[in-house]
């Protein structure tokens, strides 16, 4: 159901979503969508969760793999995954982490970007041994609100992301993080 919920996603966006779609899709009767799902906003958000946990597996796995000086270096690894996930993975160019639909959909006390910035922040602790500080959520929550809003430019200006914006916003995020954020 989730795939159908992609696939749909893509063709027509998140308004040409319904319940009814997502079971002809599926090929399920519409009461096994309901089942699991009261509603469409449901599907989006698993869907949304869906995406995320695939966000935060490959960038783990780029963490892990990664011979990086510094933590601030994994920005371009990052954006990378992001910009690969966009271009390749079904559903996610409209859904992503879920504000098409909803801004609290991933979390009801927090917005979708402040739950991004908080897995950010934890695999970044975790792999680097940085002190976890409010500075350092702050500097995070503002890096992922940023670069949102200029990869959204990128992919405005083109479909697969507009290589020079998204190279700036790496570079945007990069040198904000690098001045703002020491490893205390």
């Amino acid at each position: 159901m989730l795939d159908a919920c992609a696939e749909i996603l893509d063709e027509d966006g998140y308004d040409g979503l319904t319940t009814t779609r997502i079971a002809q899709r599926a090929d399920v009767a519409i009461g096994s969508v309901y089942q699991f799902f009261p509603d469409k906003r449901a599907v989006a958000q698993a869907l949304a969760l869906r995406n995320l946990d695939q966000f935060g597996e490959r960038v783990s796995r780029r963490l892990a793999e990664g011979d990086f000086e510094h933590w601030s270096d994994t920005v371009g690894a990052i954006i990378e995954i992001f910009v690969d996930m966009h271009r390749t993975v079904p559903g996610f160019r409209v859904l992503r982490f879920g504000d098409v639909a909803d801004v609290h959909l991933l979390d009801s006390d927090a917005d979708n970007n402040s739950v991004v910035a908080d897995r950010l922040r934890r695999m970044i602790v975790e792999r680097f041994g940085v002190a976890d500080t409010p500075d350092l959520a702050r500097a995070l929550a503002i890096s992922v609100e940023a670069g949102d809003a200029v990869l959204k430019m990128a992919f405005r200006r083109d479909p697969d992301g507009d290589p020079e914006i998204v190279a700036e916003a790496e570079r945007l995020i990069h040198a904000y993080l690098a001045d703002h954020i020491s490893d205390r």
